[in-house]
């Protein structure tokens, strides 16, 4: 089940005053509960993703994002993630996830998003994050910016965010191997 105390306890306990840049990391600090844990009695894989989306919550309620969602009527929606899995978080122990937007070409914002406990890191991911306007598609990341008061901002690719922002363009959609549907 999808944590939604937590997310609502992050909305509500978060204030932009002031606004942080989107490239300033943002930290949020849980614990890896038993509806976290998988059949090993450690965080789930799935989690690990799920609770991702609380730490770009957190963020954009930093930026101040989430008043310009409400004003215009627009939504989130992620278009993929590359994730990389290194240390285990098992049953009760505490970490931080912690989130900071890298870059953004003219559809995608790109975060970075890491779980660490102290100097640690245990899992990392690229997710590829855009602003939609119901059935009008995707908001340009330009017109996203200008609403945030940061028309200016566009960030700093890692080469190895690049390659992999490149490779996800080059990968064919749909995908061929399920042939015909």
């Amino acid at each position: 089940m999808y944590p939604y105390l937590r997310a609502l306890g992050i909305v509500l306990t978060v204030r932009p005053n002031p606004a942080v840049a989107p490239e300033t990391p943002s930290i949020v600090r849980t614990r890896c509960w038993p509806w976290d844990a998988d059949m090993f009695l450690e965080l789930n894989n799935g989690r690990h993703l799920t609770l991702f989306d609380l730490g770009r919550f957190s963020h954009g309620a930093r930026m101040g994002l989430f008043g310009v969602l409400r004003r215009r009527g627009w939504g989130l929606v992620v278009g993929g993630a590359f994730v990389q899995y290194r240390r285990r978080i098992r049953l009760f122990q505490r970490f931080e996830i912690v989130s900071r937007c890298l870059a953004r070409d003219e559809k995608w914002f790109y975060f970075e998003q890491t779980t660490r406990q102290g100097d640690k890191a245990c899992s990392s991911a690229l997710v590829r994050v855009a602003v939609v306007a119901g059935p009008k598609g995707t908001v340009p990341t330009q017109e996203v910016c200008e609403a945030l008061g940061q028309p200016m901002w566009q960030g700093t690719m890692p080469d190895w965010a690049a390659s992999l922002a490149s490779a996800d363009r080059e990968r064919p959609w749909p995908p061929e191997s399920l042939g015909a549907a």
